[in-house]
């Protein structure tokens, strides 16, 4: 994986995936960048305090970064 200098993540997904995935943001009234961070964010809170499994489905819908 290549990491350059820039602010930009750039990564290929299926096309399919793409499309249901901003459908579903834009229906939450989120776009794509705001979503990514905020997961990055808690992601990244998570793991560093050693919290590295991911949520159960029971968890609240905020966990998941959705609105």
């Amino acid at each position: 994986m290549a990491i350059g200098t820039s602010n930009r993540v750039v990564i290929d997904v299926p096309l399919e995936l793409k499309r249901r995935l901003h459908a579903a943001l834009a229906a939450d009234g989120q776009t794509l960048r705001q979503w990514f961070v905020d997961s990055a964010e808690k992601y990244l809170t998570r793991y560093e305090t050693g919290q590295r499994e991911l949520p159960m489905a029971a968890e609240s819908r905020e966990e998941w970064g959705v609105r």
